[in-house]
Parts: structure tokens; sequence; C-alpha cells
């Protein structure tokens, strides 16, 4: 009889052993929290410098291949484009053509930065202007420029380049949309562009917010 009392006080004792098993030192607290070792905190930490490492290298290869912001300094491109703008401008599998809006670096001329302006005419297009009546061709062809700010009443501002004028090779003649405020390629300080110093064309603009989107 004895041994059987002694079997079941040891049974009853083997079951709560069992019992508190779950709440052994490698096991969370009775409250759910995880207790986060030394070393546990060093592979957390270095997921996070790997994942900002990551950002970092894909956000430069963005603005530095893909595309770059840029901000209108100036009106000379009104009424497309008014001062303190922001621009995304992209180079990639670009060329130049009519019509575009590019933003370029021009070393000649003393401007610090990026300068905007559109494209008129590509390398060996001919260019010609009438001043007075503000009436431009390329190739013998009239543009139609609904983009140009005209002012009624005033020819066009003219500078030291004569025309008409061929466009060299690898180079664009461009022009501001606000003619008459607008240094570009009518004056010899910027002249016709090089390519090469073209960062991209306009894709499309980021602020301000109420006017986001592509850019003619």
């Amino acid at each position: 009889m004895n041994n059987s009392n002694e079997n079941n006080e040891l049974s009853t004792l083997s079951q709560t052993t069992a019992d508190n098993g779950s709440n052994t030192p490698n096991g969370p607290d009775p409250d759910g929290c995880e207790v986060i070792t030394p070393m546990k905190l060093l592979k957390e930490t270095y997921d996070w410098i790997e994942i900002f490492v990551i950002t970092i290298t894909a956000i430069f290869i963005v603005f530095t291949f893909i595309a770059r912001i840029a901000y209108v300094d100036g009106d000379s491109m009104l009424n497309t484009l008014h001062d303190r703008e922001t621009l995304v401008v992209s180079n990639l599998f670009y060329e130049p053509k009519y019509g575009d809006i590019v933003v370029f670096q021009s070393p000649d001329s003393g401007i610090n930065g990026g300068v905007v302006k559109r494209v008129i005419a590509t390398e060996g297009q001919t260019v010609d202007i009438d001043f007075e009546t503000w009436q431009v061709t390329v190739d013998g062809v009239a543009l139609d420029e609904d983009y140009v700010n005209y002012e009624a009443g005033l020819p066009m501002r003219s500078y030291d380049v004569t025309f008409p004028l061929t466009v060299p090779e690898g180079c664009v003649f461009v022009m501001g949309d606000n003619r008459n405020h607008s240094n570009d390629s009518r004056g010899s300080e910027i002249g016709c562009v090089d390519t090469r110093f073209i960062f991209g064309h306009v894709l499309f603009r980021v602020t301000p917010l109420n006017k986001i989107g592509p850019v003619d």
C-alpha cells in the first residue's frame, strides 16, 4: 500500500515538473516578451544597415543614370514653366528633337548650374527668324508655336547672331518660350548648344502639386 502511495506521489511530482517546463529560461516569459540577445540585436542592426545601403545605391543609380531633379530659376520659359517649379529630367536613350524642353549646361556663358530652354532645331537644320512678326522657320517651314509668350505690338528681341543660321553638327538651337525675356541661341553668349552638355529633357513637373504631370 505504501508503495502505491509513493508511486502516486512520484507521478504527481513528474506531472508538476512537466507542466512547469514551459517556464524555463529558454522560453518566453509569462507576459510573452521576447528576450533580445546581443547577437540578435547585432543581426537586426546589420539588416537595417544593409537596407539603408541598398536604398542609397538605388537612389544614386536612378538620379545619375535615369533621372535628375531640376529647379526652374527665372521667367524665360513663361508661360510653360514658372520660377521655382520642380522638374524631373532624364537623358536615358535620349536624342534631342524639335519641341523638347531640355536642361543643359552652358560653360561659356558664365551661367551657374543648368539652363532650361526649348529645342527649335537640330544639327544640319537651318533656322530663320522674322523678328517683326515673330515668325520662326526651320528649313523653310514656318513653325506653329502656340507655346510662345507673345508680346503684342513689340518685335521679338534679337541678339548678335545673324540669320539664317545652320545648326552645327552635334548641336541644337534653343530658345525660351518667353522670347523677349530669354537669353538663348539667338545670342553668341549661349549660341547653339553642344548636345554633350545636355543633362536631359523634361519628363514632368513635380511641384507645385496642383500642376504635377507631363510638360509640353
